[in-house]
């Protein structure tokens, strides 16, 4: 936590995981039935979020340069709120949604920055994830302007978290220290197998996790609750609002601690898998930002990721479908969802951090055609 506290200089709330600071921070800063605008694309468990707090998803189009919001075809004066995504790293135009209420989620953006200042500074909250770019397994960071609104939010902290064990610690660290030797090693076809025979990664259909309509509908008859929702907001972390012991916090600031020095050799990676021709158009206009994954765009993305995995690189990180076609009726409906189907199709999220062992490979597939023009 000490590592954001001095990239952001805000005041900073620990927490168990990432979706349970924008769960908060929704709760905090908006009022049931107010609509919020979101990315088209982005983890299933945030859409649920969106959700148990009582707020209206109102699902943006998408700019296929880079994946998130394209902010010149939003009408502002139709949402209450705005919640970032900054996927893979690349910055939301988050300086585009002035005057609303923005919730940044900078869980992919940790050393990501705008115009030369750090995401998740930009609005009323960041939420960090010790996730992605630390790799410590778990862990949350809710950075804040104003010391009113960390207390307050402490205090909503300590009403959702259940309580926690050091087995449950010793399981969440055993797990990462594992995951990231597998990536050392180039072990991740052996490493997913395991764990999905022993239950670490939630069912899934293709990449999202099961929608099951009727019990959602239930669910929402008891907003703004959270509990209701953590058959949904779980995935993949079902610890995601228990107590964390000194073990896990140990860990969590040891591994924050090593994202600096890595900065150089992410930035590389970066650099080199840019000059590929499928790369997503904005990486190359962000060659300065270490970024969580770079989103190439391929045609065959499904061949891709199965002969990565077998020769030792993990993708993951997908988010397909768009929301649109995942969740219809829980959300209003993007006006171009065209673009987005487009990208959730043909995405390919690559770790910077491991671009020799994966170039070999990527050099070798065919660019996606063109998307879709944008509809007048």
């Amino acid at each position: 936590m000490k590592h954001i506290e001095k990239r952001t200089g805000r005041h900073c709330l620990s927490l168990p995981s990432n979706r349970l600071g924008l769960y908060l921070a929704l709760r905090h800063w908006c009022t049931p039935g107010q609509r919020l605008l979101m990315s088209p694309i982005s983890a299933d468990e945030i859409l649920f979020l969106v959700l148990a707090a009582g707020l209206r998803p109102v699902i943006a189009p998408l700019d296929p340069r880079d994946g998130n919001i394209d902010a010149a075809r939003v009408d502002l004066s139709t949402v209450d709120a705005v919640l970032t995504t900054n996927l893979y790293g690349l910055p939301d135009r988050v300086t585009a949604f002035t005057g609303k209420i923005v919730i940044e989620d900078v869980a992919h953006a940790m050393e990501s920055e705008l115009d030369g200042r750090p995401l998740g500074t930009f609005g009323q909250a960041g939420v960090f994830s010790l996730s992605k770019h630390p790799g410590a397994g778990s862990g949350g960071v809710l950075a804040v302007e104003h010391a009113a609104d960390l207390r307050a939010l402490e205090r909503a902290r300590d009403e959702l978290l259940a309580p926690g064990s050091l087995r449950a610690d010793l399981l969440s660290v055993s797990t990462s220290m594992a995951r990231q030797v597998a990536l050392d090693l180039g072990l991740v076809r052996p490493a997913l197998a395991v764990a999905r025979a022993i239950g670490l990664e939630e069912p899934r259909e293709g990449f999202r996790i099961p929608l099951n309509p009727d019990a959602l509908e239930l669910a929402l008859k008891e907003i703004p609750e959270l509990p209701p929702f953590d058959p949904w907001v779980r995935a993949d972390l079902h610890a995601y609002r228990s107590r964390r012991g000194r073990l896990a916090r140990w860990y969590q600031g040891r591994r924050t601690a090593k994202v600096p020095g890595e900065r150089g050799r992410r930035l590389a990676g970066v650099t080199r898998l840019a000059g590929l021709p499928a790369v997503a158009p904005a990486v190359r206009d962000h060659l300065d930002q270490p970024l969580f994954r770079v989103p190439l765009l391929v045609r065959e993305r499904d061949a891709a990721i199965a002969e990565l995995e077998r020769h030792g690189v993990s993708t993951g990180y997908l988010y397909a479908p768009a929301y649109d076609d995942y969740a219809p009726g829980f959300a209003e409906p993007s006006p171009d969802p065209a673009q987005a189907r487009w990208w959730a199709r043909h995405v390919l999220p690559v770790d910077p951090m491991y671009a020799d062992r994966s170039l070999p490979l990527l050099r070798a597939l065919e660019p996606a055609t063109a998307p879709p023009p944008p509809l007048p």
